[in-house]
């Protein structure tokens, strides 16, 4: 699965953003009445613009925390509140693609992504998750672009993403140059990148070289929790290799974990 990068957590730092930026002080001096030095007045007011921009970002931590619990419903609601005081709002839009997308609306989570890439164009996580869903949706040659945006973007925290979503994407679309490249930077950056182990494992079974794929795909199963497509792959490596025993322990997996996914067809090469 190609990785979309949701916003973090924020209800620490939207507490701090109240008790930093939230109030304008207006200070008058002190008063002295003969010796006696009398405490200053101070008046602490919100201006309307600093409590619209602490009260989207509470909108927006609390959407992630809903959408982090599966709370669907009540992470497009919140999301939708932070929209109509911020249409700008990037975190709400990007939380209500990954809804549209939860919900199998890929062309509304299209439209989110794409917006919120355009508002932010110096945000690398909004234009990764662009990238990702353009291909996802088939359109690799425009995805790549978003990707490299993304790579170039200031202050980009985690290209790791990127640059796996960058690689899958050119094996989807037969550049395997330009995968093998983007995939091993990902990995040097983050060698437990689940997307990027498991699109290398991909790789190299799609060459032949079976024993590589099956030591990225077993770093890929320590990396995250096993998927079906990486367990199908499994059955794959150790049955060009010969080991019917390993073979057979994936399947039994892939059949106890995921029984739906148990095709006639799961003996096919992964494309």
């Amino acid at each position: 699965m190609r990785r979309f990068e949701l916003p973090l957590l924020m209800t620490c730092c939207v507490l701090l953003l109240t008790a930093c930026i939230a109030q304008q002080a207006t200070i008058k001096p002190p008063k002295l009445r003969g010796s006696e030095r009398i405490a200053p007045v101070y008046h602490l007011e919100d201006s309307a613009e600093v409590k619209r921009r602490v009260q989207v970002s509470d909108l927006q931590a609390r959407a992630a925390q809903r959408y982090a619990l599966g709370e669907l419903d009540q992470t497009q609601e919140l999301a939708l509140k932070a929209l109509k005081l911020d249409p700008s709002a990037v975190d709400a839009l990007s939380l209500l693609a990954a809804v549209h997308s939860a919900r199998g609306e890929a062309q509304a989570a299209g439209e989110r992504y794409r917006r919120a890439a355009e508002i932010a164009p110096d945000r690398g996580d909004a234009l990764n998750n662009y990238g990702a869903w353009l291909c996802a949706n088939g359109h690799a040659a425009e995805a790549l672009v978003w990707f490299d945006r993304a790579l170039l973007a200031p202050g980009y925290a985690t290209p790791a993403a990127a640059l796996a979503n960058a690689g899958g994407c050119a094996l989807d679309s037969g550049q395997v140059e330009r995968a093998q490249r983007d995939l091993g930077h990902a990995l040097a950056l983050e060698p437990t990148n689940a997307y990027a182990l498991a699109s290398m494992a991909r790789l190299e079974f799609q060459h032949g070289r079976y024993l590589q794929a099956r030591a990225f795909n077993q770093r890929r199963l320590a990396a995250a929790p096993a998927d079906p497509s990486v367990l199908q792959l499994a059955v794959k490596i150790e049955d060009r290799l010969g080991d019917r025993v390993a073979a057979s322990r994936y399947q039994q997996r892939l059949r106890a974990e995921f029984p739906q996914s148990v095709t006639s067809n799961s003996g096919e090469d992964p494309q």
